[in-house]
């Protein structure tokens, strides 16, 4: 049984027979693992924005070859750094929401904390998956609007696929690692942050019963 529900339980059990946790002390004891989870959410933010950033160092130029023949090299770039500011914005956001929680001693603010930040995990979540999809519908559309650069740069010399064919490959490669993609960040989203969430919102409802 997790400590808090056991604390709770104590709380609310007359005929303990150990001395009971007054309401503030059980606020005390949520409040500490709101924070701490928040705190998690902030650091793991920053994980991924330092991780990311450390693994296109190590991404040579020949991988993004084939987007220069498509004009695309300066979008990229671009994008890349616009998705830096706005994952540094989430980043502002996820340590206001920490200080928040961290020196809040109310409980109804500390319940609208606790919602606040979990829509900005939401919010997170869903700008990385669709910023992904998006990315990928761009750069196919550029890409198949140039379908003799693509031919000649994709296509291999040794098959025996026309040109139509080669589309119809390509179109459902592009597709299923489209969808594989979204499925693995979706996936990873879930368990990460998805964990913490979970925790939060046990936290919210034991506010909420506290409160009645």
């Amino acid at each position: 049984m997790d400590e808090l529900e056991f604390l709770k339980k104590d709380w609310k059990k007359q005929e303990a027979d150990f001395p009971k946790l007054s309401y503030n002390e059980i606020y005390k004891l949520i409040h500490k693992k709101s924070s701490s989870i928040v705190k998690w959410i902030f650091i793991i933010c920053i994980a991924e924005f330092l991780f990311w950033g450390m693994l296109n160092l190590f991404i040579p130029d020949s991988a993004f070859a084939i987007y220069e023949k498509f004009n695309l090299k300066m979008f990229l770039t671009i994008t890349q750094i616009l998705h830096y500011v706005v994952v540094i914005f989430f980043i502002y956001l996820f340590y206001k929401n920490y200080k928040a929680i961290s020196v809040v001693d109310n409980t109804n603010l500390l319940m609208k904390n606790i919602l606040k930040t979990r829509k900005t995990v939401n919010y997170y979540v869903y700008y990385n998956i669709i910023l992904y999809i998006l990315l990928s519908i761009v750069l196919n559309v550029v890409m198949f609007s140039h379908s003799d650069i693509l031919i000649e740069n994709l296509m291999p010399e040794s098959t025996n696929l026309d040109s139509d064919k080669f589309f119809e490959y390509y179109i459902f490669v592009q597709i299923a690692v489209l969808l594989v993609m979204c499925g693995l960040l979706w996936l990873y989203y879930r368990i990460i942050y998805g964990i913490l969430l979970k925790k939060l919102d046990r936290n919210y409802k034991e506010l909420e019963s506290l409160e009645v």
